[in-house]
């Protein structure tokens, strides 16, 4: 799956042990998890609507993140970077943000390093959730 500003996958995975390995697999690259966001249970809270298990995680590797800020101070509006998992029709679906897209709207040329390489261990983190 890919779209102009992300990449991810289907799981056949139930929802609860899908977002325990993207967990899982964003620490192996270095990411912790900043915040997190349980879309159904605030849609529940706020709007008394049913909606499906749907988690918004704010995924951050630190060293990345200090060299984007060294080059862009104002980059902490595009951090961190979001990964959503969702159930559908039985198993999951692991959406990432593109790091390239997400920090190329900034237009500084000496922050491509650093979109390259979180774009590169996210993709590593999609590819460990495959096996």
């Amino acid at each position: 799956m890919k779209t102009a500003y992300g990449f991810g996958t289907r799981l056949g995975t139930p929802y609860d042990e899908a977002v325990r390995r993207v967990r899982a697999a964003l620490q192996e690259e270095g990411f912790g998890v900043l915040t997190e966001i349980d879309v159904r249970a605030t849609m529940k809270q706020k709007l008394s609507l049913e909606f499906r298990k749907y988690v918004i995680l704010g995924a951050c590797n630190p060293q990345l993140a200090h060299r984007a800020f060294e080059i862009e101070p104002e980059i902490g509006l595009l951090l961190p970077c979001n990964v959503i998992v969702y159930e559908e029709d039985g198993g999951s679906v692991v959406s990432i943000l593109d790091p390239a897209a997400a920090l190329g709207i900034v237009g500084n040329e000496r922050l491509e390093p650093v979109a390259a390489e979180a774009r590169a261990r996210l993709e590593r983190v999609l590819a460990r959730l495959a096996h």
